[in-house]
């Protein structure tokens, strides 16, 4: 793990060519909010997830929920692990030769990073391609997208992930400590040979890939849905699809707004190679981008959901003054009122006397 080369080697001296000077107790102060805000965000949208999942437990929606409360237990851990070793940087000053004379802390940060950062952006894609099986091949869903289909699915995504995050390690390669000394990840400066490169890249090709699904995925299953809506008149039973899509599309742009400064920053690096002061200071406000992705996951299902959105229309409806259709409530009225007027013809075809009754009633 310490790739045969001593602390001062892949710490000091990194650190007197380029160096981003933070301030401390502004650092641990912002840290511990963003954790603690990223805590509690995650836990409240795995609550809402779990109640969700016990009413579609048996419905197309439990295999998204499934992946959705994957997501945010993944993102709830990154808070967690890498989000408490970030305070300890902080808090000990950054003063690495203390507390990371063999490296470990280091390499367990790095991984923590790789894994925390792909693996959302995998899971992301991940649902996005089941909503659009679901969608376009319902049947095949319906007998292939089973909990357990979904449990090896999520277990192969956070597998490969950790594969990729332990990859340096398993070829001897350690993490490196980053200019600014707060973090950990892959060597971005003076490159010994191709691999140094090679990770940077796997890592940035990888998540832009992970989007680029998500998008295509999420762009044919909204085509879909519309061209159903527009087709058929029975809306009814295809409101949940619509609000799966909304989540996913809030997902896809979150993800794309936050990750996409760092992978374009991070394969940049992997391609020249920019050594400049300039360059630190743009990693460090990608990363801290990237780190808005796991607190602004959760949110998608807080105030994405059914009941909000719902809430929101009235307060919209109420604010412009404009009476639109409920189309849900307006199919639910009309096929009230439709059995209203059969239950009343019926009755009074039943109260009208018949010839037959007639013709009794007449004789003595």
């Amino acid at each position: 793990m310490n790739n045969s080369q001593p602390l001062s080697l892949t710490g000091i001296g990194l650190f007197s060519n380029a160096t981003c000077h933070t301030e401390k107790k502004i650092s641990v102060f912002f840290s511990i909010i963003f954790m603690t805000v990223g805590i509690l965000s995650n836990s409240l949208a795995i609550a809402i997830l779990m109640k969700a999942y016990q009413r579609f437990r048996q419905k197309s929606k439990a295999s998204f929920l499934l992946f959705a409360s994957g997501l945010v237990i993944t993102d709830l851990l990154g808070h967690l692990i890498a989000g408490t070793i970030a305070v300890f940087v902080y808090a000990s000053d950054k003063d690495w030769i203390w507390f990371n004379q063999s490296n470990i802390l280091c390499s367990v940060f790095g991984i923590c990073m790789v894994f925390f950062g792909l693996c959302p952006l995998f899971l992301g894609s991940v649902m996005a391609v089941e909503r659009c099986i679901g969608v376009t091949k319902p049947i095949f869903h319906s007998t292939k997208m089973t909990y357990k289909h979904v449990k090896v699915i999520l277990t192969m995504v956070c597998l490969f992930a950790i594969f990729i995050a332990l990859l340096p390690i398993l070829r001897l390669r350690a993490y490196q400590i980053q200019a600014s000394r707060t973090w950990c990840f892959y060597k971005t400066e003076h490159f010994d040979d191709w691999e140094d490169r090679f990770y940077l890249l796997l890592f940035s090709c990888l998540g832009l890939l992970a989007l680029g699904v998500s998008f295509l995925c999420n762009a044919v299953t909204g085509i879909t849905l519309l061209k159903v809506k527009f087709k058929s008149q029975h809306r009814q039973g295809r409101s949940h699809h619509f609000e799966m899509i909304i989540q996913l599309l809030a997902i896809m742009c979150v993800s794309c707004i936050c990750w996409s400064p760092f992978l374009v920053t991070m394969a940049n690096i992997g391609i020249n190679e920019n050594h400049s002061w300039k360059s630190c200071e743009t990693i460090l406000f990608a990363l801290r981008m990237a780190t808005w992705n796991q607190i602004l996951d959760p949110w998608v299902y807080i105030l994405l959901r059914k009941a909000v959105l719902k809430k929101l229309f009235q307060i919209a409806r109420r604010f412009c003054g404009v009476r639109i259709i409920n189309f849900h409530a307006w199919e639910l009225s009309s096929i009230k009122n439709s059995l209203k007027v059969a239950a009343v013809s019926d009755s009074t075809v039943s109260s009208k006397p018949t010839n037959q009754q007639l013709l009794n009633s007449t004789v003595p």
